[in-house]
């Protein structure tokens, strides 16, 4: 991504003249504010789409009734599955129908060249026995990879794969499978349960990646309380996720992880359990996520790329990530990127959106500290229309604290956020709420043709380079 001569001398400018660091209500001038632009990101939006290859199948059919399912809520399907995706893989591709029906399986495993098609009006129900997702598979939790129960929808390794249709992916978690391990009453878990965060869990797995263990020898499952993902291809290329619903995740719904060319289209994910975050690229590179519906437990879509030394330890970024047309109802986020994002993530284009829910705490948020570290830039926002949201439009915070000490030695360094054509109704507490580190200040954030109505307080801005606005209202006041 170039940038113009014109843009580094106004920006240049601004760093002698204006300092905003701690400052209540930054400002700038118009003159300076038409010179801090990067070269239409638009087109390039639009090139990384074109450029994304979505996969193509045969047009053999393999029903799963000719392997023996059943459309019975209470008889497992599990080999069925297995047999028609075999068959279907052996023979060089195609599609593996599920037809009209109730099915109960085990984990799904995707081969390449196969398209997992749901009729209108199927439904695949996922066991809730914990031990149906044995043996152990290479997954990640939170940004860590291990050894774990099996994603419900897995893919390892493979090329050319899609789960599609008008049906309906149903994880069964509730408050009384998969949910109470989060450790929340609210889902399930009552004082003296096990749980994630009981010393043989999180903070294991967490001292593992600290020293370096090697993967294969990060095992848990079995005895462990690490709920699994819903769908995850794991260093996949060419996916296809398009038209079905995901409803009562364990975890995470859809999470391409060291994946590329990864399509999201018109799929609902309707999911209100703990950390039920829509979809999660991580390590992803050239995702298209478009015509979606989310109405969450957790963020609608969080980009992430690792936490702390495993995040540095892979080392690859998310990057080339399109969200557009899309609808975010319920969730603690619209579009984020973080908290586990230690291998950074940049060039994000979020345009034509439209997100409103009394229950969405922000619309746009960025979030790290000194012990995830990374380097979050080019993020562009356009076309937003936000109805109400509680806490933020747009929040970036550098202190993010979640579990317990999170301060360390890896300086985030987070630049280049332009939010353009936003419009919202009901602001929440802030209009937009910045806290960067006073050693690495955020840096050239942009507002241009943006209205924010009925916000609390308009701006909260700490450690962050002037901000540069261009036709903005914030509670009736021009900025």
């Amino acid at each position: 991504m170039k940038v113009s001569l014109k843009f580094a001398c106004g920006f240049l400018m601004c760093l002698l003249v204006l300092s905003c660091k701690n400052q209540s209500e930054p400002v700038a001038s118009e003159e300076t504010a038409t010179d801090l632009s990067f070269d239409d990101p638009w087109k390039q939006a639009d090139e990384i789409v074109k450029n994304i290859k979505i996969p193509q199948f045969r047009d053999e059919v393999f029903n799963i009734m000719d392997y023996g399912a059943t459309a019975s809520a209470t008889t497992s399907s599990s080999a069925a599955f297995k047999a028609a995706i075999d068959a279907c893989a052996n023979a060089g591709g195609g599609k593996v129908l599920v037809p009209k029906g109730v099915y109960l399986t085990g984990p799904i495993h995707l081969k390449s060249n196969v398209n997992l098609h749901l009729e209108e009006e199927a439904e695949v129900r996922f066991s809730t026995n914990t031990s149906d997702y044995l043996p152990v598979v290479h997954t990640s939790y939170e940004g860590m990879e291990f050894m774990n129960y099996s994603p419900l929808i897995y893919a390892y390794q493979q090329k050319n794969i899609a789960v599609t249709g008008k049906g309906t992916f149903n994880g069964q978690a509730g408050n009384d499978s998969w949910w109470p391990w989060s450790g929340k009453e609210e889902y399930g878990y009552k004082e003296g349960d096990v749980r994630q965060h009981d010393d043989a869990n999180l903070p294991r797995l967490s001292e593992m990646v600290e020293k370096g263990t090697p993967v294969e020898e990060r095992v848990f499952g079995e005895g462990h309380q690490f709920r699994p993902t819903f769908f995850e291809p794991f260093e996949c290329e060419n996916v296809l996720i398009e038209g079905v619903t995901f409803r009562n995740a364990p975890f995470w719904v859809m999470h391409p992880i060291k994946s590329n060319n990864v399509t999201v289209k018109d799929v609902s994910v309707i999911s209100h359990g703990p950390n039920n975050d829509g979809c999660n690229p991580e390590y992803s590179k050239n995702v298209h996520i478009t015509g979606c519906l989310f109405d969450t437990g957790d963020d609608c879509i969080a980009i992430k790329s690792g936490r702390d030394n495993d995040g540095r330890r892979v080392g690859i970024s998310s990057e080339n990530i399109v969200v557009e047309n899309c609808t975010m109802k319920d969730g603690h986020g619209g579009v984020v990127m973080g908290s586990e994002i230690s291998g950074g993530v940049r060039n994000v284009y979020v345009r034509n959106n439209t997100m409103n829910s009394p229950n969405l705490d922000r619309a746009i948020r960025i979030k790290t500290n000194t012990r995830r570290g990374g380097t979050i830039e080019n993020i562009f926002v356009k076309d937003l229309k936000v109805g109400q949201v509680k806490e933020a439009v747009l929040k970036i915070n550098t202190h993010y604290a979640i579990y317990g000490n999170q301060e360390g030695e890896f300086m985030p360094v987070i630049r280049n956020i332009f939010l353009e054509n936003v419009e919202v109704e009901n602001g929440g507490e802030y209009g937009i709420l910045i806290r960067g580190r006073e050693e690495s200040p955020v840096t050239n954030v942009k507002l241009k043709n943006v209205t924010i109505k009925n916000a609390e307080v308009p701006l909260k801005v700490e450690h962050c380079e002037p901000i540069v606005f261009e036709n903005t209202v914030i509670n009736g006041k021009k900025y």
